[in-house]
Order: C-alpha cells, then structure tokens, then sequence
C-alpha cells in the first residue's frame, strides 16, 4: 500500500492554489474578515503564474502593454506589432522560497517574422516541484522523486488593419506530480491537456494638450482546453481558463523620458464551487447556492459569469451571487518609465478579494536595455498585512532582439 510522504504535495498544492489562482483541490473554507474563503478550484495553475520580469514588476499586467519577447504569454496579438524581425528570451522564477527552497519556474521564448505583417512563435515553461520523498505506511523512505510541470506552445498572430491585430496560440501541458506512484490503491498518471489562446489587439495615437501620445486595448482568451485527471477513474479537474481585458496609455514628457500607465482585468473562466446542504428527508447532499458543475466545458465557461453561490458571512447572512462575480475580478495597475528607450524603472500593484484568494501585492522592477540586449528585474512586496508565502518573489528575465535577420 502506497502512502506517499503528502504534506510537501498539500502545502505545494494548497499555496499554488490560494496565491497562483487555486490549487490542485479545493482549498478548505475558512473565515476571513468580511466572509468566507471560496477560492476556485483548477488543476495546473503554474500556467497562470507571470513568468516574465517585466509584467512582474507592473502588477502582473501585460495584455496591452508594449509588444516585447514575452508577449506570448499575456496577448500573442501584439507580436504583430513588434518591430524587431526576431527574439529570445529566458526567465527565472524562485517560487515560494519562503516556503520551500527548490521550487522555481524556467520560461523561455522566441518570435521570428517572416513578413511585415505576421509572426511566428512559441514558448516552453518549465515548472519544478523540487524534491519530495515517497514513503510506504510505516514511514518507510522508497526514494526521493523530483515531480514537475511543463507546458509547451506555438503562436502565430498578423496584422488586420495598420492599428488591429489577432494571434492564436495552440499549448501542450503535461503535468507529472506522482511519477506514477499508487495513490489510494490506484496508479497515478501524469495529467495531460491541450489548450489554445485567442487574443486580439488595438493601438493607436491620440493628442493631449497638443502633444502626440499613443494608447492601445488588449483582450485574451487563455488555456481554453481539456481537463486534468491523475488517475484513470479520478473525476477531472479544470485547467485555468482565462479572460484578460486591459488598456494602456503613453505620454512623453520630452524627447528623452516617455512613461506608461497600464489597467487590467481578468477573470477565471471556471465554474465556482456551489454550496451543498445535507437535506434531512432522503440524507443526501443536495444542491443549496449556486450552480452545479456543466458536463460541457464551454457551458462551464459561459456558467462562470453567473453561478456563484454568493459570500458567507460571520452572522450567517450571505451577499447577492453577483457581488461575489465582481469578487471573482482581479484587478492589475502598473506604470513605467523609459529614459532615452534603454533605461526604465517600473512598478504595479495587483489585487484579489480576500475571499478569492487575497492575493494583494506591490511590485518594483527595473530594465536595461543596451543594442539588441535587455535584461530585467522584479520584485515583489506583500500588502495584505500577512505572513505572505510570495514575499519577496524575484524574477529574472534576460533578452536578445534581433532588429535584422537578413533571411
């Protein structure tokens, strides 16, 4: 009889799931001033975790911000936009390392243009759960083992019209986080999903007080695909289908010092846990709030805008279900500022409602972009008042644009 050594897997599964959308299983309700907890539920949520410095260091904002090399992962739309002909980037993430030591999250990613108007492109995100040991019932060691997540992808996006463009993204996720141990008797097996993104993108200019500025608005659709199960009966989970929704703003202050002020909403495309009762005449749990679970995955998308049970709180009451599809909205504010296009300094704010997950955090970044190299740094800074597992998260991203490739 298996019984692997879980309280690494619980803590993994359940901080991935209340700070990176929700975890692998319910988070277990608890009270939080104001209501309670009523997270919802997603398998793979490392998919959802900005993987990139710059967005970092803007609040986790990137669906309309200037096309860059990591466009891939907020709005693949606005590659087309791009005016380099190509690039690469890397990224590192240490994850969670107040926590645990040895999680961290690898992205890297390329574009190339083969015509003014179109761009190809493609990403490979590698998640790494460090190690963990594997224990029989008696505490017995069977070995350490080194569970892992990764997610691979392509993108091809084009110009419309001289302000508008589109781009569609096709994604392989494997998810290996048992490396076929039994659990509960039953032999587990990696998760596997595949899932598209559909993403579109609007800039243009404008003046304001006589001064020529430029705004754009972004929208993506992301991980629209297959649920997840980790053994053959186990009932699937949601992957973290995604609706992004932002816009931005430019304004030179002079020839040499431009800045950027970025808003953003999203909100997840799944299904909020409903509200069971034990109904006392058959001794059956039955449906009280909201909804229950679709067969159909598009059904649970369109379901997710309207079937939330509404928010318990303290002296028993409960809110409207629609405030708490307006506590489902995370919000993302950033502002940066370029000196002469090679230096910026950025920061950002992200906020999530306290019953959703209470996830609010500042974040600080810098950049340095010198010919066809860039790098940047973000760091993040805690603002909920708690002892935050995502305290001070660092991101590194290193860049390479290629303004020729004479192909």
């Amino acid at each position: 009889m298996f019984k692997m050594s879980l309280k690494r897997i619980y803590i993994l599964s359940g901080f991935l799931g209340l700070f990176a959308v929700s975890g692998f299983g319910q988070i277990s309700i608890g009270e939080l001033k104001g209501g309670e907890i009523n997270t919802i539920s997603t398998a793979v949520p490392f998919i959802t975790i900005a993987p990139d410095s710059r967005a970092g260091a803007l609040g986790d904002a990137g669906v309309a911000t200037k096309p860059d090399i990591n466009s891939q992962h907020w709005n693949v739309a606005k590659y087309a936009f791009i005016e380099e002909d190509g690039g690469l980037s890397i990224s590192y993430t240490p994850w969670l390392r107040k926590i645990i030591p040895d999680i961290n999250l690898a992205y890297l990613t390329a574009y190339f243009k083969p015509s003014k108007d179109q761009v190809v492109s493609g990403s490979l995100r590698y998640f790494s759960l460090g190690s963990i040991a594997f224990t029989d019932i008696q505490g017995v060691t069977w070995g350490q083992f080194t569970p892992f997540e990764l997610a691979l992808d392509v993108g091809y996006s084009r110009l419309f019209t001289d302000n508008f463009s589109g781009g569609i993204i096709f994604r392989y996720i494997h998810s290996d986080l048992t490396q076929g141990q039994l659990i509960g008797g039953e032999e587990s097996k990696p998760g596997i999903a595949v899932s598209s993104d559909l993403g579109f993108y609007y800039q243009n200019t404008m003046y304001v007080g006589g001064q020529k500025s430029n705004y754009a608005l972004g929208i993506n659709l992301s991980n629209l695909g297959t649920p997840i199960s980790y053994t053959a009966d186990a009932k699937k989970i949601p992957i973290p289908s995604n609706l992004r929704l932002g816009g931005r703003f430019d304004y030179d202050l002079d020839d040499y010092n431009s800045m950027s002020f970025i808003l953003e909403f999203n909100k997840l495309l799944v299904p909020t846990t409903p509200v069971m009762k034990l109904d006392s005449a058959s001794n059956q749990i039955v449906l009280d709030r909201g909804k229950e679970y679709p067969e159909s995955i598009v059904l649970g998308m369109i379901q997710s805008f309207y079937d939330a049970p509404g928010i318990s709180y303290d002296d028993g009451t409960w809110s409207s279900p629609f405030r708490e599809e307006l506590a489902e909205i995370m919000i993302s504010a950033g502002v940066e500022y370029w000196y002469r296009n090679q230096f910026a300094i950025r920061t950002g704010y992200f906020h999530e409602s306290t019953i959703k997950g209470n996830r609010k955090y500042l974040t600080l970044g810098v950049g340095l972009k010198l010919n066809v190299f860039s790098l940047d740094f973000a760091y993040l800074v805690p603002t909920n008042g708690q002892n935050s597992p995502l305290a001070n998260t660092l991101r590194f991203t290193l860049s390479f644009d290629f303004e020729s490739l004479n192909l």
